[in-house]
């Protein structure tokens, strides 16, 4: 039995013939086999750690040698090498005159930016390094803070705070520039006015793009430190002449010391050049024909003269509608926005200040709004002709007052109006009143137009609408105002009872008056100087209604090698024709030359003389105006012709605020363009006597 029980423990020992597996412990009945680690997996297990342990080993002392014993030049090469893009700006586009001299081109500049993200994080420390900046380059604090709110702190966009400064101030700042953490100087283009103030409200300026713009422009390609065009031919045909910038990369040390050159990426494209339809030499005699017409109305000691203060006057050619010159007074030189100053700026920017000065910024030529006067009684003609209501040849009585009687043969409330020759009675044809001027001619007129049947509608309106009156010209510059062509339907849709609380019910209807004020361009009649030379220009060239129009072309950047290459013309649509009988418009030409030329001409005087034949239509016309020490009515002078009055070639309308008669003031105006126009002077020129 012993030898059995030996026999059956041997058989539990491992098999040693490799006919079965080896274990170290017996199997235990439903117990997964434990894990058989093998001295062969063990020694495989040593070796791979200590790989593992000398690899770590070996990462431990390398990073433990760049902390430690690398650091600081690692951290020096850091500081050194921090890259900053540079936006490189493109020079804009020169503007030309009609013969290509410069209106507008540039001049380098210093601008001191600030950039964000370099600027002290605390707010105390910004503030004072803002305050000695202030005091360096003169801009106020509240204004840069402004500004970097504005640009919502955005680090990658530099936030421009003066965009010119002296050599000195400059070098002030380089030379200190790690007293002043992100502020920058950076090379800049300023626009560069050779002709100063000529032409400004034409040309506008050029600034940083406001907030407002930036939500339009983004989709185009415009950043928030771009410069655009703020009005005028630099706003209009801003996509031709900022060109497009460039782009460089600087590098840079922790403080913003640059630690290398700019490495240009991408090369600045200049814009390109707008050649304009105007003529310099004749927008000088119209800027000085208005300062003469001042003058003159001063000098006249008419009543209300002393107030004459501005003006503008408006020459084109009625062939195409070319704007030949573009006045308007007071005026201000376009650089005072590049100088940032306070006091300068005032008369352009706030409105009490401007206000005062008489709005220097105010374009009158396309947004000042006047009555008419006898300007507008060619256009009474033409409409009473064409409509059958007088024939060339009618006479009709010309006497110092008209009335207005009802039915029963009393003057009606209101039906009284003077002529502006209380001492005249005589009867007149069409041709003899337009040039004598007779306002109660054209008051019999009015009221024959009042007199039609309703079925007839509003006839006088509809011709003066198809001259041009009540809507814009389309001239391509920014601003200009339709002025007002009253209808009976305006009256209505003006005067309400919330309009007008006690007498709506009576203001609203379309009365007599209205009717002959409006003959004579009175009343709620409101107009522009550019117009008037509309419609002048369609007298002088057979009927046609030329759009206005002052860009001729876009053109390369001439050089001294090559002239610029012309890329893009503006050519004008063409001219809708006014059908109007040929022996009317020519009855009314012969009315134009009488007053320029016939003893009785309202403005004889000043162009009976003058070497080429003017034909032309002066206009005194009553507004209410609100100025330093008078509030009331004053008369605006007018004079609107054209010349040669055989074969016209140019248009001009004058006018002269407060300056009293048109003969007085807007006539001898008028004369200064026409005199540079043909390079030609009067032989003598008479005292103007009083007209309407």
């Amino acid at each position: 039995m012993a030898s059995t029980g030996v026999r059956a423990r041997r058989s539990r020992r491992p098999s040693t013939n490799g006919s079965g597996p080896r274990t170290f412990m017996p199997p235990t009945p439903g117990v997964a086999e434990p894990f058989r680690l093998t001295p062969q997996i063990a020694l495989r297990i040593a070796i791979l750690g200590g790989i593992a342990i000398a690899v770590f080993g070996v990462l431990f002392f390398r990073l433990w040698a760049l902390q430690v014993l690398s650091g600081p030049q690692y951290l020096h090469a850091a500081v050194n090498n921090q890259l900053r893009s540079i936006p490189l700006e493109a020079p804009r586009g020169p503007v030309l005159d009609r013969e290509g001299r410069t209106i507008v081109d540039n001049r380098a500049a210093t601008a001191v930016e600030l950039w964000t993200a370099d600027l002290p994080k605390k707010w105390s420390a910004r503030l004072k390094e803002l305050q000695r900046l202030s005091k360096i380059i003169n801009v106020p604090v509240a204004e840069m803070v402004g500004e970097l709110k504005k640009r919502g702190g955005d680090p990658a966009t530099p936030v421009i705070v003066q965009e010119s400064v002296h050599r000195e101030q400059a070098m002030y700042l380089q030379e200190r520039a790690r007293d002043f953490p992100g502020v920058d100087l950076a090379s800049t283009y300023l626009r560069n006015y050779p002709y100063q103030s000529l032409a400004a409200q034409v040309l506008g300026n050029v600034g940083l793009i406001a907030p407002s713009q930036y939500q339009h422009l983004r989709s185009k390609g415009y950043r928030l430190s771009d410069k655009v065009g703020q009005g005028g031919i630099e706003a209009r045909y801003d996509a031709y002449l900022r060109g497009k910038d460039g782009l460089a990369q600087l590098r840079v040390d922790a403080l913003g010391r640059p630690r290398s050159g700019l490495i240009t990426e991408q090369t600045a494209q200049p814009g390109e050049a707008v050649r304009l339809t105007l003529d310099m030499n004749l927008q000088r005699a119209a800027e000085r024909g208005i300062l003469a017409g001042i003058a003159a109305a001063h000098g006249s000691q008419c009543v209300g003269c002393w107030a004459a203060d501005g003006g503008a006057i408006v020459a084109l050619d009625p062939r195409d509608g070319s704007i030949l010159a573009l006045a308007s007074n007071p005026t201000f030189k376009p650089s005072v926005f590049s100088s940032r100053d306070p006091k300068k700026l005032a008369p352009l920017l706030n409105s009490r200040v401007a206000r005062k000065d008489n709005y220097p910024a105010l374009d009158r030529a396309i947004a000042g709004v006047y009555p008419a006067g006898s300007t507008f009684k060619p256009v009474t003609a033409l409409a009473a002709l064409e409509e059958r209501l007088v024939t060339p040849t009618e006479p009709i009585a010309c006497t110092g007052v008209y009335h207005v009687y009802d039915k029963q043969g009393n003057v009606i409330p209101g039906g009284t109006f003077k002529n502006w020759d209380p001492f005249v009675s005589q009867q007149m044809t069409l041709p003899t009143a337009l040039g004598a001027s007779c306002d109660t001619y054209f008051y019999e007129l009015g009221d024959r137009f009042y007199k039609l049947p309703a079925v007839r509608r509003h006839p006088f309106q509809e011709w003066a609408a198809r001259f041009g009156f009540g809507h814009v010209t389309g001239v391509d510059l920014p601003g200009e105002l339709p002025g007002l062509l009253p209808t009976p339907e305006w009256r209505k849709a003006t005067y309400t009872r919330k309009t007008d609380a006690t007498e709506w019910q009576v203001d609203r209807l379309w009365k007599p008056g209205d009717s002959i004020q409006l003959a004579i361009g009175q009343k709620d009649l409101l107009v522009t100087p550019l117009q008037m030379a509309r419609f002048y220009a369609l007298i002088a060239n057979g009927g046609r209604l030329v759009q206005p129009h002052i860009a001729a072309d876009v053109e390369e950047v001439s050089t001294r090698q090559a002239p610029g290459r012309v890329l893009h013309s503006f050519a004008p649509p063409p001219a809708p024709t006014v059908k109007l009988d040929p022996l009317y418009l020519d009855v009314v030409r012969q009315g134009l030359y009488q007053a320029t030329h016939a003893s009785y001409g309202t403005s004889t005087a000043v162009f009976g003389s003058f070497p080429i034949p003017i034909a032309g239509k002066t206009g005194t016309a009553e507004k209410s105006v609100s100025i330093p020490g008078f509030t009331g009515k004053m008369d605006q002078s007018e004079w609107c012709g054209y010349a040669p009055a055989d074969a016209p070639t140019i248009t001009v309308c004058a006018l002269i605020e407060n300056g009293g008669h048109g003969g007085t003031a807007a006539a001898p105006a008028a004369l200064k363009v026409f005199e540079a126009y043909f390079k030609t002077h009067p032989t003598q020129v008479g005292v103007p006597t009083k007209s309407d």
